[in-house]
């Protein structure tokens, strides 16, 4: 790669990655949510709530690693119980807040390492959500262990983790630049790597994997954007959406519904 192109290439990654914590700020300070939050939580995007239709009425769901309770209150519409269980308290609190703003009594938080023993029996739980955080936890493969523990036997994890394989992701190695879509990942997965990952946990998937959004090197100005105006933001990525349909080896993550195995 020549230099003029490599230092573009760099100045593009950095408007990128400035931009989601831009959109964060701004959904607050614009007055769309009373606490920073990414702007992707605040629209109506059936993709985005992709695990939905895998859950049924009389379902005792875990939410691991459940941050602001965002998949945890939608989720709970659907499901008998819901536990979400994260280490971080900040988040826990913003998460009981909209449990008791909707009145949500089949639904609670505890807070610990979800790295560690998790503090429930074996075979609790029907489904297990995993959504944008494996990629954040070590060890992997020990928390999947601990997930197929807990849940009942014919349980299902339904989970999501970044796509390394990227053309974007291709582009920032070429020029020497740190490829990890958030600095703060342990990982990000080739197609065969994740499937592997799930493998060692004691999973198997149920179908093949499912895309996300188009990666695009436009993804920070699209969430910045959000900040501003949300039903421009919808616009925009419904059409990341669309994209990463019609070429899923540029999606930016990968989902699964996942079976636990004996």
């Amino acid at each position: 790669m020549n230099p003029l192109r490599r230092l573009t290439v760099r100045g593009v990654d950095l408007i990128n990655r400035r931009g989601k914590a831009v959109g964060v700020r701004l959904a607050r300070l614009t007055g769309k949510s009373r606490y920073a939050i990414h702007p992707k939580h605040l629209v109506e995007q059936p993709w985005h709530d992709w695990y939905l239709p895998y859950l049924r009425v009389d379902d005792h769901v875990l939410d691991v690693g459940t941050s602001n309770g965002a998949h945890l209150v939608r989720a709970a519409m659907r499901c008998r119980t819901i536990v979400g269980f994260d280490q971080d308290t900040t988040q826990l609190a913003h998460a009981e807040r909209e449990i008791r703003t909707r009145g949500l009594g089949h639904a609670r938080v505890f807070a610990g390492d979800v790295t560690a023993r998790f503090p429930f029996a074996d075979k609790t739980f029907d489904v297990a959500l995993f959504l944008d955080v494996i990629e954040h936890v070590v060890p992997r493969a020990s928390v999947l262990r601990e997930i197929h523990r807990v849940l009942r036997d014919g349980g299902r994890l339904l989970v999501s983790a970044p796509n390394r394989d990227t053309r974007w992701r291709a582009t920032l190695r070429a020029a020497g630049v740190f490829a990890y879509s958030d600095p703060d990942h342990k990982i990000e997965y080739s197609r065969e790597e994740f499937l592997a990952e799930l493998h060692a946990g004691g999973f198997e998937p149920i179908g093949p994997l499912m895309p996300v959004v188009l990666d695009t090197p436009w993804a920070g100005a699209i969430d910045a954007v959000g900040g501003l105006s949300l039903s421009l933001y919808y616009r925009l990525s419904r059409w990341k959406r669309e994209a990463a349909l019609r070429r899923p080896g540029d999606s930016t993550g990968f989902r699964a519904v996942a079976a636990k195995q004996s």
